[in-house]
């Protein structure tokens, strides 16, 4: 065959393999050149609704998709690409073709002509770094006019919540998509992988055939916790199995180890992208210096150099895709942090938190603003790996207040309306990405808990809402959470050219352009923007993953108290759990109130039962009749486990800590310990430190000083109690194990010297519980929270100041502090507690044993009692106790720092 005959037919091949070689200048795909780039049409899976109600028609059904296999680029991979044939009609529609090529250093490289102008622009080079690629269609974007600006009016949307992947592209979506242009979507579905490839390749398909695709950005809030009781597991976890499973932030934290961070960070990582999620809505860096807090279970805890640490390691793992454990930067298995919430918003005055207008204050009566910005400043902003640092930020929601009761930066408004707390993160601390509202900061937020009703404007409740999205503007922001509506950023747009001059309203909005646009180019998502089904199910839940999310859940229970060895090894065990007989009680939720519906009064299993007879041989439990509890025979038993959780005081949006009565709102305490407290000790406040100003310049008086908490779950110490007095009825020494299921510090006075063991997991599954109480796996969790003595101590830690807590000395002698934990050895002390909190206690058994509590309603006088001081200093309590917390309190934050 001739040379020429062979290079013809070679070509033939090429071309309808879809391959092209090209020149020196961009050519167009359908040239018959050399080259060494290849195209491969596959078929991608997608689903749509269209309609709704009884008129909604679910689809699902094939796309296709070209997929362009680039050569080496300067001795590394070049990005594969991918684009839809629906995009590629287009392109032939307007006489113009998807895919331009440039010859470099003698090799053929394919490029997305996304803007269909027959030149690859420099936001289409995807060997240029990302800040020169954003930039470019910033300026280009805005080089349009009103409708560019309206354009990046959409990047600066972050949708609010869609819950229902399963539907697949849906009309209200397709409307905000193309008449707002929103291009960031908040996943709050399932971790369903099949519901999500299908929907992520519909939405991305719309978009990138409308007049402006760039794609979309899926985000999501937390979605690998194991367990229950975490705020983020309940909303998208539960029952999922698609995706590995691993402890909550706090139980991360217990395990005091970075390596199970970063473990967790890249696997989880590469299972988000698997379900088309490029933004991590995390991690949750707020200090938990005030232990009432409700959304302790979200942080890393209340030691700012583990925060800080475990803040690093998440964001590093997560922003990184390594090979070979190598840290290559930006690549496949990429996704964006957004750390939150800055400035740290965990220091709600009494624990309240600020979702609802019950915890719109954070207060620092310790005078330490500046120790909650650690995290940020040292730990997500100043990463080890080669992304440098998180990129995106988002806000507090809270209104911060000084201890003599004056607005912190003089701003008597939220964290994204105020401008000298972004002078902090932009010009302090120098950072230059992303900053995004929390959800909801625009709405206007009702006067009282209403179905539905969710607004968290604070501090600009008069204002209207194009008011407000231009206030956030001028504060330094970037986007807005939860908002699906582009017309009132425009509107902002249009009061900056009226007010400073169109150029300097044009520099503003290309400058968050930019930095938005980085939040998909970085990523990759430019290039490769579709879901291969097959790839994803390989890489979502596989087994290394899933092994190694179940090892850090075991790792991070903490064993409390282990009296007489009650837990040891299982070869040191009497019984093989497959011939033991256990009792698990029940327990009782009553009725919860809340913005989205009410939650029902119910009985549950306070362990998972169906878990618990996979493992031992007989599985007891009690029978509810006419809602009481029927108890079974005892006779049998080997062992009682009875499944507790932290006491319940409501969720974010239960209004927690605040009713409203004829008008009026009234406070009352947050709670640590199960039964009824009311708060009329010494420690109590009379007057708040924040409030509301009046008409008539006088503050409110939030204090809840004379009032009784209202514990959901209170019959948890009910159950724990009467399996405790059921076991003695028999007279055979049934040895009882608490499994606490905590989201924060407890107050375990009122069960502990009753009980033979507790171990502590943080939403953590009952399996590896089981595994820990069974002695499978040694107990290596430590606390990453004091667990206080009483809600005396509690009242009178200062909501901003780590480390304040008279912590809990149990009847075996051990101070539950920060880094405290037992083995089956007993009190744990390595390199970890040496790290985190060398001053820890030890074990000390002169210890009194503490007075039980009673199960009536107490005070916090009555429950200052019972703090536990060693028997050679009972004479001169009260000056005692005075000097005692001082001491503890200065150790502690010195620990801490």
């Amino acid at each position: 065959m001739s040379k020429k005959k062979k290079l013809t037919k070679t070509l033939a091949a090429l071309s309808a393999a879809g391959c092209i070689i090209g020149s020196a200048t961009p050519i167009a795909l359908n040239a018959v050149e050399l080259s060494k780039y290849s195209v491969v049409e596959a078929k991608y899976q997608a689903a749509k609704t269209e309609g709704s109600g009884e008129n909604a028609q679910f689809s699902d059904y094939d796309i296709d998709i070209m997929v362009v296999t680039n050569p080496d680029y300067k001795g590394e991979a070049a990005p594969t690409l991918t684009y839809s044939k629906a995009f590629d009609e287009k392109a032939k529609e307007a006489g113009k073709t998807a895919l331009l090529s440039e010859n470099i250093d003698g090799k053929e490289y394919a490029f997305k002509d996304m803007n269909l102008n027959g030149e690859i622009d420099d936001y289409e080079r995807w060997y240029l770094d990302a800040e020169t690629r954003a930039q470019d269609l910033a300026d280009a974007l805005v080089a349009e006019g009103e409708d560019g600006i309206a354009k990046i009016a959409g990047l600066m949307l972050f949708s609010s919540h869609e819950g229902n992947s399963a539907a697949g592209l849906t009309d209200s979506q397709k409307d905000y998509l193309t008449n707002s242009y929103v291009r960031n979507i908040t996943d709050a579905a399932g971790n369903d992988v099949e519901d999500s490839v299908r929907w992520v390749n519909a939405m991305q398909e719309y978009v990138e055939i409308s007049d402006f695709n760039v794609p979309v950005d899926f985000s999501s809030d937390p979605r690998s916790t194991a367990g229950s009781g975490d705020l983020y597991s309940d909303n998208v976890s539960s029952g999922a199995t698609d995706i590995s499973k691993w402890p909550s932030n706090i139980g991360l934290a217990a395990t005091f180890d970075t390596e199970h961070m970063y473990n967790f960070a890249k696997a989880s990582s590469a299972e988000y992208r698997a379900l088309g999620i490029v933004t991590a809505l995390g991690p949750q860096i707020d200090l938990a210096t005030e232990p009432r807090w409700l959304r302790v279970g979200g942080t890393f805890g209340e030691n700012t150099k583990l925060s800080t640490d475990m803040a690093q390691a998440y964001v590093d793992g997560s922003q990184s895709t390594y090979v070979n454990g190598e840290d290559q930067g930006w690549g496949k298995d990429s996704i964006n942090c957004m750390i939150k919430h800055f400035p740290g918003d965990g220091a709600g005055e009494g624990g309240r938190e600020s979702h609802t207008r019950a915890g719109k204050y954070a207060v620092y009566p310790g005078g330490n603003f500046e120790e909650h910005l650690t995290p940020f400043a040292q730990g997500g902003l100043k990463l080890k790996g080669k992304t440098g640092a998180a990129t995106a930020v988002m806000t507090s929601y809270s209104i911060g207040i000084n201890a003599d009761g004056s607005a912190l930066g003089g701003e008597r408004v939220g964290s994204a309306y105020s401008k000298s707390k972004m002078s902090i993160l932009r010009d302090d601390l120098g950072f230059d990405g992303v900053v995004c509202t929390d959800w909801g900061v625009t709405s206007t937020p009702p006067e009282q808990l209403a179905l539905g009703g969710l607004g968290m404007a604070w501090g600009m409740e008069n204002a209207t809402d194009n008011e407000r999205h231009l206030a956030i503007l001028d504060a330094g922001g970037d986007m807005f959470g939860g908002n699906n509506d582009n017309k009132p950023i425009v509107w902002s747009w249009q009061q900056m050219v009226d007010r400073d001059g169109e150029e300097a309203a044009n520099t503003r909005f290309a400058t968050s352009a930019k930095r938005l646009l980085k939040l998909t180019m970085e990523p990759g998502l430019f290039e490769n923007t579709y879901l291969n089904l097959d790839e994803s199910l390989a890489e979502a839940g596989s087994k290394d993953k899933k092994d190694a999310g179940y090892q850090a859940q075991l790792e991070s229970v903490v064993m409390l108290k282990n009296k007489d060895n009650t837990i040891k090894a299982a070869k040191d065990q009497a019984k093989d759990p497959k011939d033991m007989t256990v009792y698990i009680p029940k327990t009782y939720t009553a009725e919860q109130k809340g913005v989205f519906g009410d939650t029902p009064a119910s009985w549950s299993d306070s362990m998972n039962i169906e878990t618990a007879k996979s493992i031992y041989g007989t599985v007891l439990t009690d029978e509810i009749v006419d809602d009481k509890v029927v108890r079974p025979d005892l006779s049998n038993v080997d062992k009682v486990i009875v499944g507790m959780r932290s006491p319940n005081n409501g969720s974010l949006f239960n209004q927690s800590g605040m009713i409203v009565e004829d008008g009026k709102q009234k406070f009352y305490p947050l709670s640590l310990q199960y039964r009824p407290y009311t708060a009329d000790g010494e420690n109590v406040r009379k007057v708040s430190i924040a409030g509301d100003l009046n008409s008539d310049g006088t503050q409110q008086n939030r204090s809840y000083y004379g009032a009784t908490s209202k514990i959901a779950n209170e019959y948890d110490l009910t159950a724990c109690l009467e399996a405790v007095e059921a076991a003695k009825a028999v007279n055979k020494d049934i040895p009882v194990v608490v499994a606490l299921n905590a989201n924060g510090p407890v107050i375990v006075s009122e069960f502990e010297d009753k009980v033979d063991a507790i171990v502590c997991g943080f939403s953590v599954s009952d399996s590896a519980v089981f595994d820990i109480i069974n002695g499978k796996s040694e107990p290596k969790g430590l606390l990453p929270l004091q667990f206080p003595a009483n809600m005396d101590t509690v009242e009178a830690n200062k909501e901003d100041v780590a480390g304040d807590l008279v912590c809990y000395k149990d009847t075996q002698g051990n101070t539950y502090d920060v880094a405290y934990g037992l083995n089956w050895s007993g009190i744990i002390d390595d390199e970890r507690v040496q790290t985190y909190n060398p001053d820890r206690p030890t074990t000390d058994t002169t210890t009194v044993t503490p007075t039980p509590t009673p199960d009536k309603p107490t005070t916090s006088v009555k429950t200052g009692d019972e703090i536990n001081l060693n028997t050679t200093m009972l004479a001169g309590a009260v000056a005692l106790v005075a000097g005692l917390t001082a001491y503890v309190t200065a150790k502690k934050r010195k620990a801490v720092k």
